[in-house]
């Protein structure tokens, strides 16, 4: 199995060539202590198995200057592909996405809050993006959504007003799942499962919240590709974010979806990702 990984990080040792500017004026804490290069990010693949990933620009440290996640990725192009992030509300948002995508950007993300900031979705059901999702749809781009359950109403409207542009659900929008089966709390995360152009990102978050509470690894995710199907899942590690190594992260992820058919498996870990971004195939 080629394994693919569709939410690592990484962030320059050079500040003067790449400036930090975070978003929302506050640098995350975890760019800070534990910084990683992209020459670190393929040592740590490298060490753990994993063959290529879909590398996830850190808005908390660079804000809208993709730059790095851009050059980065293309000294690797065989292995890495680079996910930005763009002022989806600026007046120029078409041609600033058409000149990313031109230096080799193969997929977008909206960071609505986070480590940083308290979830806000108001950006997106605002009529002032849909003209960036207008050219995501023209150009096959993907989109990530960084988000909790308070903003999957406005993905939802996005996932119908834009079909043609495939959604990833980063940390699957951080459902509740303590509540253990049939776990009626994560509702409004199932109730996107009917739209096709929503995928979900397996992060190491809900692999740790599925082992509180009620909850359990057996249980949730079989669900949850009853719902969605394999093909719509795909791993993400968020390295160097969540502590721990590559290796230990994809671990525990493995052992997590071990109920899963080794054909599911295939598709979470590594088929799903070459459906998303095509360069990785």
């Amino acid at each position: 199995m080629n394994i693919i990984d569709i939410h690592p990080h990484i962030i320059s040792d050079d500040e003067k060539r790449y400036p930090p500017a975070p978003l929302f004026g506050k640098r995350s804490d975890w760019s800070q202590e534990r910084p990683c290069t992209v020459e670190t990010l393929i040592a740590a693949m490298d060490a753990a198995g994993v063959h290529k990933a879909a590398v996830v620009h850190s808005s908390t440290t660079y804000g809208f200057d993709n730059s790095y996640v851009v050059d980065g990725c293309k000294q690797y192009q065989d292995r890495l592909a680079a996910v930005g992030s763009v002022d989806m509300l600026a007046d120029d948002v078409p041609a600033v996405i058409q000149h990313w995508a031109a230096r080799g950007l193969a997929g977008l993300r909206i960071f609505t809050g986070g480590s940083t900031k308290d979830f806000d979705p108001s950006e997106l059901d605002h009529p002032k993006s849909f003209q960036a999702w207008e050219v995501l749809s023209d150009l096959g781009i993907p989109m990530c959504i960084q988000t909790g359950p308070v903003g999957l109403p406005q993905v939802a409207m996005l996932a119908r007003k834009f079909p043609k542009v495939n959604i990833i659900l980063d940390h699957l929008g951080r459902p509740d799942v303590l509540d253990g089966p049939p776990y009626r709390n994560a509702d409004s995360l199932f109730a996107l499962a009917d739209l096709p152009n929503i995928y979900l990102k397996l992060t190491p978050r809900i692999f740790g919240d599925v082992a509180k509470g009620e909850a359990s690894a057996e249980t949730f995710f079989p669900q949850v590709v009853g719902r969605f199907g394999a093909q719509r899942l795909a791993w993400g590690s968020n390295f160097p974010t969540s502590p721990g190594t590559l290796s230990e992260i994809l671990a525990t992820a493995q052992q997590g979806l071990a109920s899963l058919s080794a054909a599911d498996q295939a598709w979470v870990f590594g088929k799903t990702a070459q459906k998303l971004y095509p360069t990785l195939a």
